[in-house]
């Protein structure tokens, strides 16, 4: 998606008129939302430059401009694009990554990161060339006519208000010097450079043609975890980090080196809601920590995860290797003091106070891991928390860390990666869940494909459609109905039955731990615990009586849970002893669950509700986004076409 997009020519106008600030905020108002007022002087500002680098006569009229083009798959927006043709009559576009900077710090010991004022205080990020290149690389990766047209990208960084002192300075210091080749720095007093950088891939105008083929190229099926796992073992680079992805990572890595050095011991908190990336995060440190000889393992409490890797990595690694990498988070009772470098925790919500079947082993399962690493990553998201089991937060990770003198960074990510980049959707579930309250009532960006439908038979029908195509579309399910025992391994057997619909439909049969990638998958529903921590294309969930809406509200219903389901198993003896308190844990542990179900897929939701109020609410509020949409002027949105898809 692009905000706005004109000639060199047009643009050239709309400056030189004071109308294109205007014509941006209109734009980015109708496509995305608010827009505040440091964007405003930041586009006011940096426009003014580029107007002066393109008045030149060599630069073609007819060249296209785009500003604020949103990258596919995630939140992130490229700063300024130019297009047209080089010398030999390539395709080709400049990529510009504008910083009102005037300031920056060399970070020691974290590579492509640096130190610069941020709403008013000092702040790590990434190096501007670094983000210009990362930018470049990820449109490279997603978008399918870059590649089959071969559109050649050209990334840069302009940095106007930046002096450079000529003695020395951090910004172009040798150690970023491999990503400054990639994506050159212009600062104060450079325009001339830039022209003339631009005029060298830019010798011919293209009418923006290749600005549109970038905007409706197809987006690529994105490289899932699970299946690039393999490559990164092998020392691969599957995964490009960008922003905050790339600052936790390089201060994972710069502690881990801290306790080699020092024998300190180090925490490091990562906090990021649903598809920021904390999974692929977590398995590139993995990587990188045991290329460095250090003894690293990945932990998770849902077996899902680290069952669905080691399916993928069977055919290449020993069963022992895979083993030792990946463990369950109730490895560490009775291990002895920082006997391990390096334990990267995924889903940390998750984790228990006991361990062992029968919840009685081991004192704390959060003291027990940092008992015994001499460095601890938590990666954690509070809202994902699905079971009264689940104890991991912040506040017990910091009450523990003290007691062993372990020295605690707390970091977060923001970037979103899941559900087409698009944080408005997260935010918009949130809304709509009445989880907490949110700016996106009545809007999320992108085509993220969301819908309701009135049968489950029509749900299932196009989730195993697209699944056709790559094996990656499931169905889940709320956990409203019983897993029978003498139907584990039976397809004919059903849990799932909805008699109005006559639908019927069987829990996981027998491969909780791999059901996200066998192949016959597509016909059984997966519950939290299978799902949880990984992702898919397109999900469909069928939501139970658990949830309803009732009295204007949604509402949950802690009875309508299966009586198999041990997520509030303990409930009954809590309500005795603090009735207020328990309900609200129940109505948490739900709203989370179907919060976690709702974000699984990277293009799309499909939902079915046995509660009639609760779809009529749905619906209700997928109108309310077509309106605003319309009002705006703008139609991109998956929604506006679904009554041309019959299911409403």
């Amino acid at each position: 998606m692009i905000v706005y997009e004109a000639t060199k020519e047009e643009f050239l106008h709309d400056v030189f008129e004071d109308q294109l600030v205007q014509n941006i905020c209109n734009n980015f108002r109708e496509k995305i939302g608010h827009v505040n007022e440091r964007e405003i002087r930041a586009w006011d500002n940096s426009m003014q430059y580029m107007y002066r680098v393109l008045s030149d006569d060599e630069i073609p009229n007819n060249a296209g401009i785009a500003i604020e083009f949103k990258i596919p798959h995630t939140s992130k927006r490229v700063d300024f694009l130019i297009s047209g043709l080089d010398d030999q009559q390539n395709d080709s576009v400049v990529i510009v990554e504008l910083k009102q900077w005037d300031h920056v710090e060399k970070v020691v010991g974290k590579e492509a990161i640096v130190k610069t004022v941020m709403n008013r205080s000092m702040v790590e990020t990434t190096h501007p060339s670094y983000q210009a290149w990362s930018y470049a690389s990820l449109i490279r990766d997603y978008n399918e006519n870059v590649q089959t047209e071969q559109i050649q990208l050209y990334p840069c960084t302009y940095l106007h208000n930046y002096m450079l002192n000529e003695t020395y300075d951090p910004l172009v210091d040798p150690v970023y010097q491999y990503y400054i080749e990639q994506a050159p720095v212009f600062l104060k007093g450079d325009a001339a450079k830039l022209r003339s950088f631009i005029k060298r891939y830019v010798k011919y105008g293209d009418n923006k043609e290749n600005i549109y083929k970038i905007e409706k190229g197809r987006i690529r099926p994105s490289k899932s975890l699970q299946d690039s796992l393999n490559n990164m073992l092998k020392g691969n680079r599957e995964f490009i980090m960008i922003d905050d992805q790339k600052v936790v990572y390089e201060t994972a890595l710069q502690l881990a080196s801290e306790t080699v050095r020092t024998n300190e011991k180090h925490v490091l908190i990562v906090e990021g809601g649903p598809g920021t990336g904390k999974s692929v995060l977590a398995i590139n440190l993995l990587v990188e920590l045991t290329k460095r000889h250090l003894v690293c393992q990945y932990v998770t409490k849902n077996a899902a995860p680290r069952k669905v890797y080691a399916q993928k990595l069977k055919q290449d690694f020993r069963k022992s290797h895979i083993d030792n990498l990946f463990t369950s988070s109730g490895s560490y009772i009775g291990t002895r003091l920082n006997e391990l470098d390096v334990l990267i925790v995924d889903e940390a919500h998750r984790l228990n106070e006991k361990s062992g079947m029968f919840q009685n082993l081991g004192e704390n399962q959060m003291k027990e891991i940092i008992h015994a690493a001499k460095l601890a990553i938590f990666f954690i998201d509070e809202r994902q928390r699905v079971t009264l089991k689940d104890i991991g937060s912040v506040k017990m990770i910091e009450k523990f860390a003290p007691e062993y003198g372990a020295i605690i960074t707390k970091t977060a990510l923001q970037s979103q990666f899941r559900c087409n980049g698009s944080d408005g959707y997260l935010a918009w579930i949130d809304d709509v869940l009445q989880i907490r309250e949110t700016a996106n009532a009545d809007y999320f960006d992108l085509q993220y494909d969301f819908r309701v439908y009135s049968d489950p038979n029509e749900l299932r029908a196009a989730i195993e459609k697209l699944n056709e195509m790559n094996n990656k579309s499931r169905i889940v399910a709320g956990y409203c109905w019983d897993w029978r025992k003498e139907g584990k391994n039976d397809p004919n057997v059903h849990d799932i039955i909805i008699p109005e619909h006559n639908f019927y439909m069987s829990w996981n049969l027998g491969n909780s731990e791999t059901w996200a990638i066998d192949e016959h998958s597509v016909k059984q529903a997966g519950c939290i615990h299978t799902c949880q921590g990984l992702e898919f294309d397109y999900v469909g969930v069928i939501i139970g009586d658990d949830l309803i809406y009732k009295d204007g509200k949604v509402q949950t219903d802690y009875t309508k849970r299966a009586k198999t389901d041990q997520s509030l198993k303990g409930l009954k003896k809590m309500i005795k002893e603090n009735p207020e308190e328990a309900l609200k844990q129940a109505d948490d542990i739900i709203r989370n669950t179907y919060r976690t179900l709702l974000t699984r897929g990277q293009k799309g939701c499909f939902v079915y509700c046995t509660d009639k109020e609760l779809e009529r609410y749905l619906k209700n509020r997928l109108q309310r986004l077509d309106r605003s949409y319309k009002e705006n002027g703008f139609t991109q949105l998956s929604i506006v076409a679904e009554e041309k898809r019959g299911y409403s």
